[in-house]
């Protein structure tokens, strides 16, 4: 009955089954080879690398190809395709077989080794490889298989309960969260010098780089997830499991036996035989005597059904689509999926009315279903993975599909960096496999050859950086020596933090806490100061928190801003970085940070961006302002060029260059201008506020971050020599003559001649105001000449009003010369 259901014409069908060691792999390897074509797919990413590895040292790497979610290798002749399970392709091949497939019995990726198994066929031969337990799915399902069983190469015995400091050399640990493999490798650390780290969520160059310290004898012990149990190969003599129980996602609960062997059945290679055991004696997490039975004798409870989804789902509409995926199967061994997070996030995204109204035809409904395929790499849970997926789907159904570059580039900018701790390099390292999905999807990008390098690339420098932070927190084999000498565990010496930040231990300093980063003791011994900076460590993250803590709660006061630098208390916590505007640049945390957890990590990010913005406010809330007036829809464009060069300006501009838009903009467009604090003077542009020095101060470091140098000018001045530091429109002095002149005080000069004089007629002004603010005779002549009046002939006290003649677009500045009105202009301007 289910014949029907293969995707094309197979030959032979073979089901290899038996126990770990017994070679299943690597038969099916050979036979592949031996074709003119084939396919494998894999349970993991990491042993479809291993294994593509092989091939390629047989037939070459332009003739072999990796397929899996975030890395695809396809030459143009490939003829060898060595995939995960999701990755296979569909494509016609001599030879196609699928390892692991008893996993059609997990209730997350069931589903998707059962549609291999039953569609997936080679031209001339297909091979199934799993457990002794899928014998009755084959027989039920396909009948016309050759069933053969393979014995294990070696014996497999139960060694016993072994407390970790007395376990043999060349085994591996299995813990079942991150936090219980980091805990098991630390304690190795200590006790026996250090540990290699797997987990699946390594990448595989991270993996190998790790496998490969062990395998060279430079540790001898591993500390790994389940994921070993994949046929992953290593030379493991012991197997250890640090507990029998697993979240599955959905629950915790204890191991079944087919998951304790196959993990169990790591230990020996080929003709070498293993043993396997706990690291508890008695409780929970003890071995009970049928399981050590049932592994030795490899006799497992047989599969009575394997989970199925439709694997060629109906895309007419997205209610077809979820109607088929939530199809009961049909009658027999076959039950129907646990609701997985590809078709929860379809749902959840099929209730958007945007979405459906998207939803134009089969091909819209494709991509959709594309989009809900994305992996939760993070594990972030459903709700922000589906607002991910939302925001991917929102741009491959406008415009033309593709997801914009700009976006691209910097979700994975803010990941190319290696400062960070092991759980901080790991986080990242599953964020980038997201970005290296979506990279491989060939119509979801403008250029995806070269986003797929570009996530590559970040992906294998994360990979190193996680290698080097591994070996560097988790391989020491001085620590060890050290505590032998001194006979103690590290973790039960006293560790004090002082009133200053001065870390002891026994009363011997070993360092300060200033800030969040910890300076080593410049007197302590080379030979104690891992042992003691390990015992320091957990009671240095107790008052990191602490100090997290108080930072959060901190006042506005407590904060300063100094050359783009952040500091509390004295400390560097951040830097300012170019953001989308001058007042909001964006706030990278000081790297000594990364050793708080996430929550922590982003209250203080998000307490010093709500400083920032409050400074910002009080200080100069022109440049905000300015911000989201170059950027407002509503506006005329003359009036968003102008606010925009204000904005990029700092507040202060000269307004010749800005004089033909000025003119142009409508009255209520100017009385914007003014609301905002906004000076159109004569000869410039300003916020009169921007000339007080905390403002000023503020201006200059937004500025410097945009790579903006603006002089500060010396403190009260109003006045300054030309040439002098500071003595430049962007700095709020208008040179003129030999001096320069703070522009307020410009603008206040330039309003009283305007109040003195009545029209053309000739005038003498009060030279008291500019006389009382330090400026020289020869000054006033030219600020006069440049603000628009003329000096009468033989009456050098009488000035009449020439005008200011219009403003036109390329036009140059009249040439400098005796009684022009606008003598020296072309300086200035170069000057400002």
């Amino acid at each position: 009955m289910f014949i029907a259901m293969t995707s094309r014409a197979s030959g032979s069908v073979t089901a290899v089954l038996g126990p770990t060691n017994t070679g299943k792999t690597h038969l099916a390897v050979e036979r592949m080879c031996a074709h003119s074509s084939g396919i494998i797919g894999f349970p993991l990413r990491l042993l479809a690398r291993e294994v593509y590895d092989r091939v390629v040292a047989i037939k070459g790497a332009d003739r072999v190809a990796l397929v899996t979610g975030e890395e695809k290798i396809v030459p143009p002749d490939a003829r060898w395709f060595l995939c995960t399970a999701e990755s296979m392709p569909d494509q016609e091949a001599a030879f196609v077989a699928l390892d692991e497939a008893q996993l059609g019995a997990d209730a997350e990726r069931g589903h998707v080794f059962t549609d291999r198994l039953l569609r997936t066929r080679g031209r001339e031969e297909t091979m199934i490889l799993g457990s002794e337990a899928l014998r009755p799915m084959i027989r039920e399902l396909v009948p016309e298989a050759e069933i053969v069983g393979r014995p294990r190469f070696s014996t497999l015995t139960y060694a016993g309960a072994k407390k970790i400091s007395r376990l043999p050399k060349r085994s591996a640990i299995v813990a079942f969260s991150a936090e219980e493999v980091y805990a098991v490798a630390e304690m190795l650390r200590r006790l026996r010098g250090g540990a290699a780290v797997v987990m699946g969520a390594l990448s595989p160059r991270t993996r190998n780089a790790q496998v490969a310290m062990f395998q060279a004898g430079e540790v001898d012990y591993l500390v790994a997830t389940d994921a070993i149990g994949m046929g992953l190969n290593m030379d493991v003599a012991h197997v250890a499991f640090a507990g029998l129980h697993k979240f599955d996602g959905r629950r915790r609960r204890r191991l079944t036996v087919a998951e304790m062997a196959q993990i169990a059945g790591r230990a020996g290679r080929h003709q070498r035989d293993g043993t396997f055991g706990a690291i508890a004696e008695e409780g929970p997490d003890a071995f009970l005597p049928e399981e050590i039975l049932a592994i030795e004798e490899h006799r497992f409870p047989r599969l009575e059904h394997l989970f199925w989804r439709d694997g060629a789902p109906d895309l007419s509409t997205v209610d077809a689509l979820i109607a088929s995926l939530e199809a009961p199967p049909p009658a027999g061994v076959l039950r129907a999926a646990p609701q997985a997070t590809d078709l929860a996030v379809l749902k959840r995204l099929a209730d958007e009315p945007w979405v459906r109204d998207r939803l134009r035809g089969r091909g819209m409904v494709a991509r959709l279903w594309a989009a809900c395929g994305i992996p939760d790499f993070r594990k972030l849970g459903l709700d922000p993975h589906a607002r991910f997926v939302e925001r991917v789907f929102r741009h491959l159904s406008e415009g033309h599909g593709h997801i914009p570059h700009q976006w691209f580039a910097d979700e994975i900018a803010r990941l190319d960096t290696v400062a960070g701790d092991v759980e901080t390099l790991a986080g990242r390292l599953s964020a980038i496999r997201s970005w290296a999905y979506i990279a491989q999807r060939r119509d979801w990008l403008a250029d995806p050859a070269h986003w797929a390098d570009r996530t590559r690339a970040i992906e294998e420098r994360l990979s190193d950086g996680l290698h080097a932070s591994l070996t560097q927190r988790f391989v020491d084999k001085r620590t060890t020596a050290l505590i032998r000498r001194i006979g103690a565990d590290a973790g039960a010496l006293p560790v004090t933090v002082g009133p200053e930040g001065e870390v002891t231990v026994e009363d011997q300093p070993i360092g300060r806490l200033e800030g969040f980063r910890f300076a080593v003791e410049p007197g302590a011994r080379a030979a104690d100061k891992r042992l003691l900076l390990a015992a320091a460590e957990k009671r240095l993250g107790g008052e990191r928190a602490k100090r997290a803590d108080a930072l959060i709660d901190a006042p506005d006061a407590d904060f300063t801003l100094i050359d783009g630098a952040i500091l509390w208390g004295g400390h560097r916590v951040g830097m300012l970085a170019p953001g989308i505007a001058l007042a909001r640049p964006r706030i990278v945390a000081d790297r000594d940070l990364d050793c708080l957890d996430k929550d922590r990590r982003s209250a203080v990010a998000e307490r010093l961006a709500r400083w920032l913005t409050a400074t910002v406010a009080r200080r100069a809330p022109v440049l905000a302002a300015l911000a989201d007036a170059a950027r407002d829809p509503r506006a005329t464009a003359g009036f968003r060029s102008i606010a925009a060069a204000l904005e990029t300006a700092g507040g202060i501009a000269p307004r010749r260059p800005l004089a033909a838009a000025l003119d142009a903009l409508p009255p209520e467009e100017r009385r914007r201008l003014r609301t905002m604090g906004i000076v159109v003077g004569t000869l410039d542009m300003f916020d009169p506020r921007l000339m007080k020095p905390a403002a000023a101060e503020l201006r200059r470091a937004l500025m410097a971050v945009r790579g903006q140098s603006v002089a500060p000018a010396r403190d009260g001045a109003t006045v300054l020599a030309r040439g002098e530091d500071g003595a430049v429109v962007a700095s709020g002095f208008r040179p003129i003559g030999a001096q320069a002149v703070r522009v307020d005080l410009v603008e206040r000069i330039a309003r009283a001649a305007h109040d003195a004089r009545s029209g053309r007629a000739p005038f003498a002004p009060d030279p008291a105001l500019a006389t009382s603010m330090g400026l020289e005779a020869e000054t006033i002549a030219r600020l006069m000449a440049e603000l628009g009046f003329q000096r009468l002939k033989g009456d050098a006290a009488q000035w009449s009003w020439r005008g200011r003649p219009p403003a036109r677009a390329g036009a140059s500045p009249a040439p400098a010369r005796p009684g022009n009105a606008f003598a020296g202009l072309s300086e200035l301007i170069g000057h400002g």
